[in-house]
């Protein structure tokens, strides 16, 4: 029941579009902007929302690459990685309470 409870205290996570950021990030380290909405399939609004309350928390990083021309990276924290891997593994004994089919 604890992994209950550690769940529902990471209001952060508990978001599908932020745990799905934070999914991406975490084998991948940082990405662009674009790459993002492309994999979300949300707005750019939408996702610069949830990238917000994400920096907030101190989960990840904004910041700005020049290539071919200003692009949006993000980048995950220390924090970040952190977190999700906590949330991972409570999500996981939560889901090893619910009883198999037969």
């Amino acid at each position: 029941m604890e992994a209950l409870r550690e769940l529902s205290r990471n209001h952060t996570l508990g978001n599908p579009v932020r745990l799905g950021v934070m999914l991406y990030l975490l084998p991948r380290g940082r990405v662009l902007f674009r790459d993002l909405l492309e994999v979300l399939e949300v707005t750019p609004g939408n996702l610069n929302s949830h990238l917000k309350a994400l920096e907030k928390a101190g989960y990840i990083e904004i910041y700005k690459v020049i290539a071919d021309r200003p692009r949006t990276a993000v980048r995950i924290t220390e924090k970040g990685a952190k977190e999700t891997g906590e949330y991972l593994r409570a999500l996981k004994e939560a889901l090893s309470l619910i009883p198999a089919e037969d």
